[in-house]
């Protein structure tokens, strides 16, 4: 799903040296519109994947009017993660669905993101494999070869966090770039384990009967996931909006994990053919999806996380100078 930053940074100079030729979805701080409940503030919220049952907490405050309520039209785009990244340092929109790492990574090539909201207090990687190899510890991931979407994003990272965690690195595993097919390499036995999503792929395999085991990052390195993420220049001209955005979105986060059922059934109306897939396998899901997003203050950023996510970057000479984290993430609009 992601491309190399230093691709998004090009793309980034280039939407900022030319500026006329490129057309903003709305305004700083959103376009007005007028509609049947009144004037509302226009919001576009890229989310960097397909639509899905990890969303529910947005389709939730879209559907029970929680954006509305805060005079916000909130209309989610299912494009891809840097080009947000992009399209949010150069203000031509004001809010993205971005992990951790992409915004450090953009922060370190110039592009001014700050991290509002901890969605997923869970880093949502993990590697999954079959039970019989006895692989239920990081240390175990010595000498294996692992499959992986590629050497890039959110997967990538998680994996080189996990081995860290175990004193290991790269160059003590075989790591194999099969694409987004971890479920039937590890079927086909390809590989000895697969990086996944953690409430994704594991209920996808054990649908189909394969019992496997589980190592999740978060559970060895608290990382720093998926989150709601805006632009210095956003943050300091219209804090309200953020505010609103913020106070919106956690509500929608509680009713979800409060009432899964009724949100399943709300996602059926924003997800293409939910209602005609297996229904066991989605609910669980988006069950352990929740299990991600639970704090006991929702939507605030643990500092130790950021400070784990840079070293991890750096390790990796992703990132070649430490930042001031302070910078990239705040707290201030989280009850």
């Amino acid at each position: 799903m992601k491309k190399l930053i230093s691709m998004a940074l090009l793309s980034f100079l280039i939407l900022t040296a030319g500026c006329s030729s490129v057309t903003p979805t709305s305004t700083p701080g959103g376009v007005q519109e007028t509609s049947t409940s009144g004037t509302l503030t226009s919001v576009r919220l890229p989310v960097g994947y397909i639509p899905n049952v990890q969303f529910a907490p947005l389709y939730v405050a879209i559907e029970n009017g929680y954006y509305r309520e805060q005079g916000l039209d909130v209309q989610i785009d299912y494009s891809m993660e840097n080009d947000n990244a992009v399209l949010l340092g150069n203000n031509s929109i004001q809010f993205a669905i971005l992990s951790g790492e992409q915004v450090l990574l953009g922060r370190g090539q110039q592009i001014p993101l700050v991290y509002v909201m901890d969605w997923y207090q869970q880093y949502p990687v993990g590697v999954a494999s079959k039970t019989g190899a006895n692989i239920t510890q990081p240390s175990d991931l010595k000498g294996k070869r692992i499959g992986l979407p590629g050497t890039y994003g959110a997967s990538y990272i998680g994996l080189i966090a996990l081995l860290d965690s175990a004193g290991l690195t790269e160059q003590d595993v075989s790591l194999d770039s099969i694409g987004f097919n971890q479920v039937e390499a590890l079927t086909a036995d390809r590989d000895d384990a697969v990086v996944v999503y953690a409430a994704n792929e594991p209920n996808v395999l054990k649908s189909q009967g394969v019992d496997v085991n589980l190592i999740k990052v978060s559970d060895y390195t608290p990382l720093v996931g998926n989150g709601l993420v805006t632009n210095e220049k956003t943050l300091t001209n219209n804090p309200e909006l953020v505010q609103k955005m913020v106070t919106a979105t956690l509500k929608g986060i509680q009713y979800v994990s409060d009432n899964p059922d009724a949100s399943f059934e709300i996602c059926k109306k924003y997800v293409e053919n939910l209602a005609n897939s297996d229904q066991a396998l989605q609910m669980q899901v988006l069950k352990d999806s929740i299990t991600e997003w639970q704090a006991a203050n929702l939507g605030r950023s643990d500092p130790a996380s950021w400070d784990n996510m840079q070293r991890i970057l750096l390790k990796m000479r992703l990132l070649t100078n430490s930042l001031d984290l302070s910078k990239a993430f705040t707290n201030q609009f989280v009850p």
